[in-house]
């Protein structure tokens, strides 16, 4: 399907190549990503509702009932689908290089188109499982819709920007040091742990609150968490700047190292 693609775009303009082969790797990426393997799909929304379900025991068991001002089940379904959102997307583009490879053969397919359809796919898939998870929050009796969706959509927006950055760079450094692909997988449970997706930053200490705030996913998913609930108490100094100035520099950085290294890439 991606040949007969591809062969159709011979004589066509630059731009309307490149749509024509991210419309055929999304299509691709979306039959593998969901149909790969037995119950792939019910997968994606079973990992998230787990770990919800998981820390929501645990701080019931603890008999905590608010967090910030919040209704603790509220602040974890939140937080945790904004670190999903980071943290799928991130990993989708570090292996779009590996996946994609036999692509390459084909003139037309670049190693980035691959990784920013990757990209592109979390996202909407990200998307509908959140729709899914806080449209079955509020059946069961929760508040879950924004009360600020510009805020919340432009957080989300932040941490996917930062996901696909991550994942350029980790990509390409992968790639040069294959050993580095154990290091960078185990990165995320530290990033999971210290992000405050499942335990609030503001009860933390200052000095090492402040050194946690260094990691720009916590700005991001305080501010969803604002754009949730309003009479959230967020960490003080959080930023969206901050946010965005780590995802840009990241995609920056990534698109440098795929320029730089474009030749090695598809030839490894």
């Amino acid at each position: 399907m991606l040949l007969a693609f591809i062969q159709t775009v011979r004589m066509r303009s630059s731009l309307s190549i490149t749509i024509s082969v991210w419309q055929a790797i999304f299509l691709r990426e979306a039959l593998d990503r969901l149909f790969g393997v037995r119950a792939a799909w019910l997968w994606l929304l079973v990992e998230p509702v787990f770990h919800i379900g998981f820390i929501a025991t645990i701080f019931t068991a603890l008999r905590m009932r608010t967090v910030g001002g919040v209704d603790v089940a509220v602040w974890i379904i939140v937080g945790m689908l904004g670190f999903f959102l980071f943290r799928r997307t991130a990993i989708q583009v570090m292996y779009a290089i590996d996946c994609n490879r036999p692509l390459f053969a084909y003139r037309q397919v670049k190693p980035f188109d691959t990784a920013i359809v990757r990209g592109g796919l979390e996202a909407f898939l990200m998307a509908n499982i959140s729709l899914v998870i806080l449209t079955g929050a509020t059946l069961l009796g929760r508040e879950t819709l924004p009360s600020d969706p510009l805020l919340a959509m432009t957080a989300a927006a932040g941490l996917w920007l930062f996901g696909v950055g991550y994942g350029l760079v980790a990509s390409v450094l992968m790639e040069l040091v294959p050993e580095s692909e154990h290091i960078l997988n185990i990165l995320m449970l530290p990033l999971y742990l210290i992000s405050g997706t499942i335990w609030p930053i503001s009860s933390i200490p200052s000095p090492y609150r402040d050194m946690l705030m260094i990691n720009p996913i916590v700005h991001g998913l305080e501010a969803i968490r604002l754009g949730f609930v309003p009479y959230y108490h967020v960490v003080p100094g959080y930023s969206l700047g901050y946010l965005y100035s780590f995802a840009i520099v990241s995609i920056f950085l990534g698109l440098l190292l795929y320029r730089r290294f474009a030749l090695r890439l598809v030839m490894e």
